[in-house]
């Protein structure tokens, strides 16, 4: 059975890997550069690097959130205040590194659209 908490680990792997795939395209066909200053030295040296270390960092995080919810559900007190506020905290955290990594997405795409 294919868990809502899966989709939403899913969807914010698609983020980061549509964040890396419009970072890629505008830095090698259209000049582009990464604004980010820790990782901008290593788009411009080795982009196979860049892609590899992204990728992983997406899809960790990705994995961090599904096991904290997994590790929530199973919790005893589910009922509890303590629960309920620690489950708040894991949704709105989810819900504000979407909305991130969304904004990031539409402003690569926009710069992209700008270079045409």
């Amino acid at each position: 059975m294919f868990v809502i908490r899966y989709v939403a680990g899913l969807f914010l792997v698609f983020m980061g890997a549509m964040d890396c795939l419009t970072t890629v395209v505008g830095t090698l066909y259209f000049g582009t550069v990464e604004l980010n200053p820790l990782i901008s030295e290593l788009v411009n040296t080795n982009l196979s690097a860049f892609v590899a270390l992204k990728l992983t960092v997406t899809v960790m995080v990705g994995v961090i959130f599904v096991l904290a919810e997994k590790t929530l559900q199973r919790s005893r007190n589910v009922n509890d205040k303590s629960f309920r506020t620690a489950y708040k905290i894991l949704r709105f955290s989810y819900i504000g590194i979407v909305l991130f990594l969304l904004v990031v997405v539409l402003n690569n795409l926009i710069v992209l659209l700008r270079m045409l």
